[in-house]
């Protein structure tokens, strides 16, 4: 675990984020163990700018990777920073809910299975009925 929150933690040097000052990097591993990192990359109107884990996710999907057993966030702030609403909706897409999210607490790394950090997901499932 703490390998994926150092890759994460280096990410967050990698972040574009010049209107929030608030840096995100995280840190995907795929099953098989390949390790993909993202940061955040912020737009003048925002509504354009990149999260971290989606920055980390579409790289991994680039390149053919579709089950994913864990992911480490960070922040320049290291105040336990989460993966949000609609990341967690992207992680959705490719993990179930026990896939697990690693993020930093104030004593230390602190794992959530993403069912519990987003109950009652959108799924593939209901999508296609």
């Amino acid at each position: 675990m703490s390998e994926l929150l150092d890759a994460a933690r280096d990410a967050v040097d990698a972040a574009f984020a010049p209107y929030s000052d608030y840096a995100v990097g995280a840190a995907l591993r795929t099953a098989d163990g390949s390790v993909y990192t993202g940061c955040n990359i912020e737009i003048a109107n925002y509504s354009n700018s990149l999260h971290a884990e989606e920055v980390a996710l579409g790289s991994a999907v680039r390149d053919g990777h579709r089950e994913f057993d864990r992911i480490a966030v960070s922040s320049a702030a290291e105040d336990g920073v989460t993966p949000c609403g609609m990341c967690r909706q992207s992680l959705a897409e490719f993990c179930d809910e026990s896939f697990v999210v690693v993020c930093e607490g104030e004593d230390g790394p602190v794992e959530y299975e993403l069912g519990e950090l987003l109950p009652e997901t959108i799924t593939r499932e209901m999508v296609e009925r």
